[in-house]
């Protein structure tokens, strides 16, 4: 009988003997290795000596009486609480212990020490398949030092087969409990508890969009990131562009809170203590190792054919890092077919809490406030559960749950892990969750609106929709996307577009940069509070430009990413002046203008000295976007731009920040929204490569009446005859130059006769909200088949999306 087996003689075929866990370790070795994938030596116990040890002292008996037991009605603590007292009474084999301690006093050698650290791991025979994950149910121990505290170790892991959790879901998965088995892995320990350790996924955990490597990163032992104790730092890493290395893979990066790690115990255990300021200020990876996981991460996803779930740990002594772990990722992955539900609010409440969102979808119900685990009768069904962590003792309330929200935890704590299996909304990381959320009032959680979670006051109205992906015809015409918020950017990677015909960079910057750049170039000019909310936004960066830089040009590039390679129009700043006043530190470089909305806004600041500077902000965000992360698929568009003199200075100052139209394939977009734009169309064309069309203005300044006026609504209307020649005129004129026409205003989205004039008018796109796309293509394929439209070129999109039907909220 084979009772041990190092690591370098496994591979992924040897599940059934040593698990799914342990089989994986060997894979990483003998197939990555040569590769430069690092992973730690060890070695693991067998299946076969697993059954070995249930045939001791009749302990496959007595477990089975505990089953029956259980099917019979007795409460599963106690039956599960009965077959772990039985596995620890029992004795380890003789020739299993002899056999561990030999493949023990080998690591040591190896490692030139005398009774080296180990991790001493759980890998269960049925664990980390791809319909099913045991990840987390068993046991693990850290800095495991000897002979003895390893046999010890080693009886508690198998033990740890029967705990309530475990037993619970294997019940739900129909798996037999003594059909299954459990090896021990053993492997020696990194010392991360002296640097840091996390997780590393191959996809986007809450979209499943597959062209990212997602990283979360918290100081010491990687316990703290699994098990939700830490708010992590995040790193997104695009795939396409990391094989480049003249170009920064890396798309973002938030910084968490990282208030604890663990580190090793003086008794030979861990321990968790607080992190001083610097560690929760400073990232844990630098931009090298957050490029090598990720390379990594896409190697061993390549290596199995399948999105990989990973963990990972730096060693504090050597610097080195490592990969401890890889399964299959067994949520977004299963996720095929070609639906795609979608959940819109259509009420509003107070918004009580907001922290990371984890899922897509909205739950509603009476908040029930808990420090600890309690039986499942004191938790109603359809409740929302609120605690400061998670682990796996909380799943059977986990699963009775309408909403989970937590205090602490980041995207892949044990709240967000098993909460995107069971499909229930989530919100982590809020911070005050348990303290502001009274229990049995009613709330609603809000997974539905991007990144960032919400909960609100009572019950808020929302809708779902079914949207079926195989139902949309081919378009000649394209239809895009208009995005504004790059933490909803990845929501939408399945639908079948061509692409972004509108990004709003005036989200990004009043959301997640908050300051006007113009304070950030001269905070001399800043009041007192002002500069104490400056300081406070651009803590940890030397050059606060560079805050304003970086914030920007990762938005941009998260929303590049999501449809790489099709193009991603993003427009420029288009603040008024009274919007822009209202930025962090805003009011002293903005005027105050009787009409904003014809005022000192769009191509006439970029060039004036009062903004100049800060547009040269905005250009070194797009160049960053652009020339160093790769997403050369980045559309720059100038919104009401006035004249052609106008633009020829709006050109000008852009090429002397770094973005000189053609250079790199730089393509530049102006909006059509003035009635200059329609009338001077062929200069205009001699400038820019393509003309936008915003709806909404050039009707307000075609027809003088304000759009925002409730008292002219019903003089306000894209299809007078007016606005609708001047876009055949614009489509005419900008053909004749070769120049592309796109139009990104709501009225395709409402009104389908609209749609038609544009297809009959040759528009060679439409950009919609999301929410809209599947209703516009479909009246596209209409006006297409039913009028004699000439052949353009353009790509075809097979699929699509049907909105099947919707429902919503009581």
């Amino acid at each position: 009988m084979r009772r041990v087996i190092r690591f370098r003689d496994l591979g992924r075929e040897d599940v059934g003997l040593v698990g799914g866990k342990n089989a994986s370790l060997g894979e990483l070795i003998t197939g990555l290795g040569p590769a430069g994938v690092r992973v730690p030596d060890g070695f693991a116990t067998t299946a076969d000596a697993y059954r070995e040890l249930l045939d001791t002292g009749g302990l496959r008996e007595r477990i089975a009486e505990q089953v029956d037991r259980l099917h019979g009605g007795a409460p599963l603590s106690e039956a599960g609480a009965a077959i772990r007292s039985a596995v620890l009474d029992t004795p380890l084999p003789t020739a299993l212990a002899q056999d561990v301690l030999t493949a023990y006093g080998r690591l040591a050698r190896d490692a030139g020490r005398t009774d080296p650290d180990v991790a001493v791991r759980s890998s269960a025979t049925a664990e980390d398949l791809p319909e099913a994950s045991f990840a987390g149910q068993q046991e693990t121990f850290l800095n495991v030092r000897g002979a003895e505290a390893l046999l010890d170790a080693c009886r508690r892991c198998y033990a740890s087969l029967f705990t309530d959790r475990a037993i619970d879901y294997r019940e739900r998965m129909g798996f037999d409990h003594l059909a299954l088995a459990l090896s021990v892995g053993v492997q020696t320990m990194v010392r991360s508890d002296l640097a840091g350790a996390g997780v590393a996924f191959t996809l986007d955990t809450e979209t499943g969009f597959p062209g990212v490597v997602v990283i979360s990163a918290a100081w010491g032992l990687g316990e703290t990131v699994v098990s939700g104790q830490v708010d992590p730092d995040e790193y997104t890493v695009f795939k396409p562009v990391l094989k480049d290395h003249r170009l920064d893979p890396v798309v973002q990066v938030q910084l968490g809170a990282k208030r604890r790690k663990a580190v090793y115990g003086e008794d030979g255990s861990t321990t968790t203590v607080d992190t001083d300021e610097d560690e929760r200020a400073r990232p844990v990876l630098g931009q090298g190792d957050v490029r090598t996981l990720a390379e990594w991460a896409v190697a061993v996803e390549e290596h199995y054919g399948c999105p990989m779930d990973l963990e990972w740990a730096k060693d504090g002594i050597s610097g080195q890092l490592f990969l401890v772990q890889a399964r299959p990722e067994t949520v977004q992955s299963r996720r095929h077919g070609e639906v795609l539900r979608r959940f819109r609010l259509t009420g509003t409440g107070e918004r009580l809490v907001d922290g990371i969102a984890v899922g897509e979808a909205v739950g509603a119900g009476p908040v029930c406030a808990l420090a600890e685990p309690v039986g499942l009768e004191r938790f109603p069904q359809g409740a929302v559960l609120v605690t400061e962590i998670t682990d796996p003792d909380w799943e059977p309330l986990m699963k009775r749950a309408a909403a989970i929200v937590t205090d602490h935890g980041g995207r892949t704590s044990h709240a967000a892990i098993v909460s995107r299996e069971l499909g229930v909304p989530a919100v982590v990381g809020t911070g005050s969750a348990t303290a502001v959320l009274a229990d049995g009032r009613e709330v609603t959680v809000s997974c539905a609106e991007g990144a960032e979670g919400h909960v609100y006051a009572g019950r808020v109205g929302y809708e779902a929709t079914e949207i079926d992906l195989g139902a949309l015809p081919a378009t000649r015409t394209k239809v895009m996307l208009n995005l504004a918020d790059p933490g909803a950017a990845f929501r939408w990677w399945r639908l079948p577009a061509d692409g972004v015909g509108l990004a709003r960079t005036e989200f990004v910057v009043a959301h997640q940069v908050r300051v006007h750049p113009m304070a950030l170039v001269h905070p001399e000019r800043l009041s007192a509070e002002d500069r104490r909310l400056v300081d406070e936004l651009t803590y940890g960066c030397p050059d606060r430009t560079d805050y304003f830089v970086e914030r920007l040009a990762q938005g941009v590039a998260r929303i590049a990413a999501s449809r790489w390679p099709d193009p991603v129009v993003v427009r420029t700043s288009d603040f008024k002046t009274n919007e822009y006043a209202r930025l962090v530190g805003g009011a002293p470089f903005e005027p105050t203008e009787a009409n904003p909305m014809i005022g000192w806004r769009g191509a006439s600041r970029y060039y004036d000295p009062g903004y100049v500077e800060g547009f040269a902000l905005e250009c070194r965000a797009l160049r960053r976007a652009r020339d160093e992360l790769g997403l050369t698929n980045v559309v720059v568009m100038i919104p009401f731009c006035r004249t052609p003199r106008e633009a020829d200075r709006v050109l000008a100052v852009m090429a002397d920040n770094g973005l000189a139209r053609g250079a790199n394939g730089l393509r530049v977009y102006v909006m059509a929204e003035i009635p200059a734009n329609v009338l001077l169309a062929e200069q205009f064309a001699e400038r820019f490569d393509g003309f936008s069309i915003g709806s909404n203005d050039l009707t307000q300044l075609t027809l003088g009446v304000d759009r925002d006026s409730a008292l002219l609504a019903h003089l306000f209307d894209e299809s007078d005859p007016a606005v609708t020649r001047s876009i055949e005129s614009l489509i005419a004129t900008a053909h004749a130059a070769g120049r592309h026409v796109g139009l990104c205003g709501q009225r395709p989205s409402n009104d389908p006769d609209f749609t038609r004039f544009l297809v009959q008018a040759g528009i060679d796109s439409i950009s919609v909200t999301p929410d809209s796309f599947a209703a516009v293509k479909h009246a596209v394929a209409r006006a297409e088949a039913g009028t004699d439209v000439p052949p353009r070129e353009g790509r075809g999109i097979m699929g699509g999306n049907g909105l099947t039907h919707s429902w919503r909220s009581p």
